[in-house]
């Protein structure tokens, strides 16, 4: 998939690094040896997958499967609560909002797509190309930022699905103030973290056996449940659009535009979900067609019903009488249409289930990379031979999610969430540029080349960054103008000093620009994170580098050649 370019690259880039790191660093050699290697990629049309039993994950997900993957990750309750709470700050304008939020999503999607359509068919999604485009340490570090965005956000997804589960059953007069808050709403906080829950743990386990269970069978949940959510919303749309009172809409922007950018900055959230898409390589049938059709018709699909979610309860009731926790059962109660509500709340239910779904499968696929390359312990790289799953990392990451949702309060700890998306799709991104260059007279990168290509990104990420620290705390203008000058010229570098190949199968149009814009714009975001969350990605990091040195560095082996499962060419599935 890579050329055999591709794979001199790696090599070359990797000896170069390595022997600069050994003569400059005599007290950690093997570390940085090990840590600045890459994986190399493959330019057969046979690409080998690693297991340790010689039984691989089975393909079973079509295109209509992989679309409702990632909408069933996208959109969970948020859609019935971010659009209203957003709106109230930025007025009718938060559609708006979402439309820039998703023109964002989309540039990051087209690089996913790109690297979806161009890697080996095999687990691992941005942590892989992570891996084959810069490092062995960098994809570990991707790797252990997205887990714990992963692991907190599957515990406080549980824990709001319990509580959702424990509402609609106290609809019926049989449980109505009989269910202890202890049950699904969370018990009485200790210490201002500890809060027992015994119904989230449970539906954890419920969907962790399923998605044991087979893959087939955890995508016929996923679909019927996402397809639930989605007649649900389309039918919270219909009947809200009789109910739109245009002059509801203005004015558009009451509280300037400033408010609607600062939306765009929440609401980008709502979109993440699609890059689940990329790590069902190794389950998709045909992986290099439909993975990137799978994350961009996700997406699309996701943004045009956020913004007729929008324009209906905008419409329905003036911006500043949204409520603030079920903003659109609000909305609908007090139109009298009080059935519409209890329809809100399934599908609140069948959205956080499937986003939950999704979340767990995710992380097991990752963990299963990870085992398959030395990383971690080789039981996360065992694959049921009946089953075709992951078993003991599926289980590992429902024990995780399941200690975490039913003794922990982790919405306390949801503002130092998203740095590991941020991370993640920034990285992608720039794995695009890193594969994608070139010498002048030559198919292969110079050292010296890629070196100054990364400073090039880094200071793309930096002036993005600066540029969102500025407007975050309403720095001067002088200020946030460097920024941008800093960006823009790095982006120059970028355009006229690099050399770009062509890609095999999709490719992301207007490269270095698109990616170099999803960068800049993803660190702008990271900017207006919580300062914790900062404290988090450094505390993390230094965290994983110690693991990496006392395991990881020792056990790893990207090119390792044991049994394999051979995946074969699409051309040559049809035949």
């Amino acid at each position: 998939m890579g050329g055999e370019s591709g794979d001199q690259k790696q090599k070359s880039r990797s000896s170069n690094t390595t022997s600069s790191s050994s003569s400059s660093s005599s007290c950690f050699p093997h570390f940085w040896s090990s840590a600045l290697r890459a994986k190399p990629l493959s330019s057969s049309s046979e690409v080998s997958v690693r297991t340790n039993s010689g039984d691989g994950l089975i393909r079973r997900l079509g295109i209509f499967d992989l679309v409702l993957l990632g909408v069933g990750a996208s959109i969970g309750a948020g859609i019935f609560v971010v659009t209203g709470t957003v709106a109230r700050d930025a007025g009718p304008g938060v559609t708006i909002s979402f439309v820039l939020a998703g023109i964002s999503c989309v540039l990051n999607a087209l690089c996913y797509a790109e690297l979806a359509s161009r890697f080996p068919a095999v687990v691992g999604g941005a942590y892989l190309y992570t891996y084959s485009a810069f490092n062995e340490l960098t994809a570990f570090l991707v790797f252990a930022q997205l887990m714990l965005d992963y692991h907190i956000g599957a515990a406080s997804i549980a824990r709001s699905l319990a509580s959702y589960v424990v509402s609609i059953l106290e609809l019926f007069p049989i449980f109505k103030d009989n269910i202890p808050d202890w049950i699904g709403h969370g018990g009485e906080e200790f210490f201002g973290v500890l809060s027992i829950n015994i119904l989230a743990p449970i539906l954890l386990v419920l969907l962790t056996l399923i998605l044991c269970w087979g893959v087939g069978e955890s995508s016929a949940v996923n679909s019927f449940m996402t397809s639930l959510k989605i007649v649900i919303v389309l039918i919270v749309i219909v009947v809200g659009s009789f109910e739109v009172d245009t002059s509801n809409w203005h004015p558009f922007a009451p509280n300037g535009v400033k408010e609607i950018l600062t939306g765009a900055t929440v609401v980008f959230f709502a979109y993440v979900g699609f890059d689940a898409v990329a790590n069902s390589a190794e389950e998709s049938k045909r992986p290099q067609r439909d993975l990137p059709i799978g994350i961009m018709g996700s997406l699309l699909i996701c943004i045009a019903l956020y913004i007729a979610v929008c324009l209906v309860i905008t419409g329905m009731v003036p911006y500043k009488l949204l409520g603030e926790d079920a903003p659109l059962a609000d909305a609908f109660t007090s139109k009298g249409l009080k059935y519409v509500s209890i329809l809100i709340s399934v599908g609140a239910v069948a959205g956080l289930t499937t986003t939950l779904l999704v979340g767990l499968y995710v992380q097991s696929r990752l963990y299963l990379g990870l085992g398959r390359d030395g990383l971690l312990p080789s039981i996360f790289a065992r694959v049921n031979p009946k089953r075709h799953t992951p078993v003991h990392s599926q289980v590992w990451v429902g024990v995780v999610a399941g200690v975490l949702a039913g003794l922990f309060n982790v919405h306390v700890l949801s503002h130092i969430l998203s740095v590991g998306s941020l991370t993640g799709y920034s990285v992608v991104a720039a794995c695009v540029l890193s594969l994608r260059w070139k010498d002048k007279t030559a198919s292969q990168v110079s050292s010296a080349t890629w070196r100054e290509g990364v400073i090039c990104i880094f200071m793309v990420a930096l002036g993005g960054f600066g540029a969102g620290l500025s407007y975050r705390i309403s720095a001067s203008f002088i200020s946030l103008l460097v920024a941008l000058v800093v960006a823009v010229l790095a982006l120059i570098a970028l355009l006229f000093r690099q050399v770009y190949a062509d890609t095999p199968g999709f490719s992301c149009p207007g490269v270095p620009v698109v990616p170099a814009v999803c960068i800049f714009f993803n660190m702008f975001l990271f900017a207006q994170l919580h300062y914790e969350a900062w404290i988090r990605f450094v505390v993390l990091s230094i965290i994983t580098m110690g693991v990496y040195a006392f395991y990881g560095q020792y056990h790893a082996n990207p090119s390792s050649e044991e049994t394999v499962v051979y995946y074969r060419a699409p051309e040559e599935e049809a035949r």
